[in-house]
């Protein structure tokens, strides 16, 4: 359950910061591949959702197609599900084993363990992009009707948003309490992020709330990134809001042990 920490045996402080975070964060991701409950909960999980909502349950259509709907809400599931839980959990329990404190004796800084730490899920994300992608366009005829390129920034927000609170919960809470918030915050951004089921259609106070949350932020933003809708400058606005201050808040926070 533990990744390989960066030692002084294999950079030292005069060595370039940037090899020992990238170093950390290959080891981060190796991790990751490495683990089949985090592959289940990353990979498996937001494919059985796009299946599942995709054939069984009615979501809303833009342009005449569901899929052009359920696409970028299912993708902003499978950021939330690498940066909060599974990192999150990862982390947490990193931190009880002793690993971190590990780290932490090695040229890596705090927040140069949350800079590999994001750059493990972001190359994590590409290939959970790629499967739900491709599944949308072979199954289900999915084509983006937007501009492609412009979800690349507002992934990147979204991922930021979701591994600074992942981290912000693993370096604050115990291994379990962690286990289960993240668990229980997924449920309910699933329910009231905007994924399958439109904020504007939750009860009125449930979707202020929601509505200023990070998962609907992305899904909006996302949404209106892969379609012909118009992107809202609020979501926006609020998406990068939250990439600021959660990784910020988890790298003033963050304990080793």
């Amino acid at each position: 359950m533990s990744a390989q920490p960066v030692t002084s045996s294999r950079a030292t402080p005069a060595a370039p910061l940037a090899r020992v975070v990238l170093a950390q964060a290959r080891a981060e991701l190796a991790m990751t591949l490495g683990q089949s409950e985090r592959v289940l909960v990353t990979v498996i999980m937001p494919v059985l959702l796009l299946v599942l909502f995709g054939q069984l349950i009615p979501v809303p259509s833009i342009a005449g197609k569901p899929i052009n709907f359920l696409l970028p809400g299912i993708l902003s599931v499978a950021i939330i599900s690498s940066g909060m839980v599974s990192l999150g959990i990862g982390t947490a329990y990193e931190r009880y084993y002793g690993v971190l404190k590990r780290l932490g004796a090695s040229p890596l800084p705090r927040w140069g363990l949350l800079a590999a730490k994001l750059i493990s899920v972001l190359a994590f994300e590409v290939l959970q992009a790629a499967l739900l992608i491709g599944i949308a366009a072979l199954v289900y005829g999915w084509r983006p009707s937007g501009a492609l390129w412009s979800a690349l920034p507002i992934a990147l927000l979204g991922t930021a948003a979701f591994v600074g609170l992942g981290m912000l919960m693993a370096g604050a809470l115990r291994a379990e309490a962690t286990l289960a918030a993240a668990n229980g915050l997924f449920v309910v951004f699933l329910a009231i992020g905007g994924a399958v089921v439109p904020v504007d259609h939750l009860p009125g106070p449930v979707a202020w709330l929601a509505a200023l949350l990070p998962p609907a932020a992305l899904s909006d933003a996302l949404r209106g990134a892969l379609s012909s809708q118009s992107m809202h400058a609020q979501s926006i606005v609020l998406l990068v809001a939250w990439a600021i201050v959660l990784p910020v808040a988890a790298a003033l926070t963050f304990k080793w042990e």
